[in-house]
């Protein structure tokens, strides 16, 4: 009797196990073992998710989700620590994957290196209609004074030269270059300056006298452009970034994107931040506001000043090294204030670039006069620079998104002094104080401006200071960032200011299934390492992609 009950308690047991078995639900991908920062409301930790049909459907410990789950793919993490998928707050996506294709002047140490890469890249491309090429910084030369086309007259005098700054606020062109946009030493205009010298264009062009010049070269065939937005995808995945938002964009790349993302090759979710020309602003406001789970088109990229390195940034008083320049609004106040009226009453969020207080002070009065008060609409500074400090309450007061990029103030620390005198550099850079203002901020780079991995921008912003480390104790320390802050910048508090925190920015049910696992946890890792942490895995939508 006694084995009869022992082999119905055995075949019972037997019995359950197999129901057990098929009472799981079944889903494509199990991570499981992991140190899993969700970046939720509570910041939890956990162990493991689910994911089905590119989506996260549960979270929470081993236990939870190995008994409740069986995958087609299943990840034993190992321990390692996983995030939610990374995004850049202000980028320049398609620019930078255009810029794969010409010459790299980044870095470049002296006006003759310079001169050296144009070289060799034209002998690489010898059939070129232009020479084209992004990077340079004329701060990082023994000289610190801007370059001269004397020697691209020399080398180049039939093909037009067309090199920007680092920071796409100024530009070294050559005599071919000046003569195809009509530039004399006679050119003047809003928002913009040819530089001369003994009465003569030296070939240096700041901010709204590029585009005498840019607009000149011809556009990118679809297939360039392709091969540009693809190439960026590639690097981009391989540094943990799942989302971009491109910074000003033609409608036209706008429709590619859109047309890759139908095609499955461009994988990359995209926040896109339109030109406000008036063939745009005609179309997408009919058209009004876009979103998918890869493309959203809400808002409109505004350019109000120049950049702090060109002294193109317009600030309330003088440089402190050019006592009778003050930098240059890029429109009229009238202009943007236009600009706020249409963006309002047409439903797209306006993000301005402000880089000197005094562009600051402007456009967050003219944010102020439209938006009347706290709000939803989420408007941004983009960048947010140098503000006054009767000026910083004003992001609060108005429900204001300051959306900035740390590696800035770690890239300018060396010279920005120079530019703004020992009290007014500590109204710049300020992520502390404007966080402390509504508790937010968006983290992005500015690539191709800056590097396109996010650490550099982590490590900038938690510890202040270089690749080297310098300096020792740190760049105006008061207004460094915590780790958790930082990352809430570059997961739900970006996808906050894209009006995508219900699709990403966090390792929760329901949400598009973006996730980076990184070789050491960038939340323990000591300050020195940081910057080089390296990223294991990349996933989109539960498809690996690096």
């Amino acid at each position: 009797m006694n084995k009869i009950f022992r082999l119905i308690s055995l075949i019972y047991f037997l019995c359950s196990l197999i129901s057990c078995g098929k009472d799981k639900e079944a889903v494509d991908l199990i991570v499981h073992n992991g140190t899993i920062y969700t970046v939720s409301e509570g910041f939890d930790i956990v162990n493991a998710f689910a994911v089905q049909n590119g989506k996260f459907i549960a979270v929470g410990s081993n236990s939870d989700i190995l008994s409740k789950y069986e995958a087609t793919e299943t990840i034993d993490a190992k321990g390692l620590s996983i995030y939610p998928g990374l995004i850049d707050a202000h980028a320049h996506f398609y620019r930078y994957g255009m810029g794969l294709q010409t010459v790299d002047l980044l870095g470049v140490e002296s006006e003759q290196e310079l001169i050296d890469r144009v070289v060799s890249h034209r002998q690489n491309n010898p059939e070129a209609h232009w020479i084209l090429g992004r990077g340079w910084d004329q701060n990082l030369w023994e000289s610190k004074e801007f370059p001269t086309k004397d020697e691209l007259d020399e080398l180049f005098p039939e093909t037009p030269v067309l090199l920007t700054r680092i920071d796409g606020h100024a530009a070294l062109v050559n005599q071919k270059a000046l003569d195809l946009g009509g530039i004399t030493a006679k050119t003047e205009m809003i928002g913009g300056k040819v530089i001369l010298e003994d009465g003569k264009p030296t070939g240096v062009l700041i901010d709204n006298a590029i585009k005498l010049v840019s607009s000149k070269v011809p556009d990118p065939s679809e297939e360039e452009s392709r091969i540009g937005l693809l190439a960026a995808q590639k690097n981009c995945f391989e540094v943990g970034l799942t989302t971009v938002v491109d910074a000003g964009l033609e409608r036209s790349i706008i429709e590619l994107m859109h047309q890759l993302h139908k095609e499955n090759a461009l994988k990359m979710r995209i926040y896109a931040m339109v030109n406000p020309t008036d063939e745009n602003m005609n179309y997408y406001f009919e058209k009004g506001t876009y979103q998918d789970d890869n493309l959203t088109v809400k808002s409109f990229k505004i350019y109000g000043d120049g950049a702090l390195g060109s002294r193109g940034a317009a600030l309330l008083q003088p440089y402190h090294d050019h006592s009778v320049n003050y930098g240059f609004l890029l429109n009229t106040p009238e202009a943007f204030d236009e600009l706020a009226k249409k963006m309002y009453e047409n439903g797209f969020q306006m993000n301005t670039h402000c880089i000197g207080d005094s562009a600051n002070r402007t456009l967050l009065d003219i944010y102020a006069k439209h938006l009347k008060g706290k709000n939803d609409l989420r408007w941004r500074i983009e960048h947010a620079q140098i503000v006054s400090k009767e000026d910083i309450a004003k992001f609060a007061s108005y429900s204001i998104i300051p959306s900035v990029q740390p590696t800035h103030a770690t890239s300018d620390m060396y010279w920005a002094g120079q530019r703004l005198g020992p009290f007014r550099i500590k109204t710049a850079y300020a992520y502390k104080d404007l966080l402390d203002q509504n508790g937010m901020l968006a983290l992005g780079s500015d690539f191709p401006v800056e590097n396109i991995n996010p650490m550099y921008g982590f490590h900038a912003a938690v510890v202040r200071k270089d690749a080297n480390n310098f300096p020792e104790d740190g760049f105006q320390m008061e207004n460094r960032i915590r780790r958790e802050d930082a990352l809430k910048g570059m997961t739900i508090w970006a996808a906050y200011s894209n009006f995508e925190e219900h699709l990403k920015g966090s390792i929760e049910k329901g949400k598009l299934a973006d996730f980076v696992i990184f070789e050491k946890d960038i939340m323990t890792a000591p300050h020195k390492e940081l910057r080089n942490l390296k990223v294991k895995i990349t996933y989109i939508g539960g498809e690996k992609v690096f």
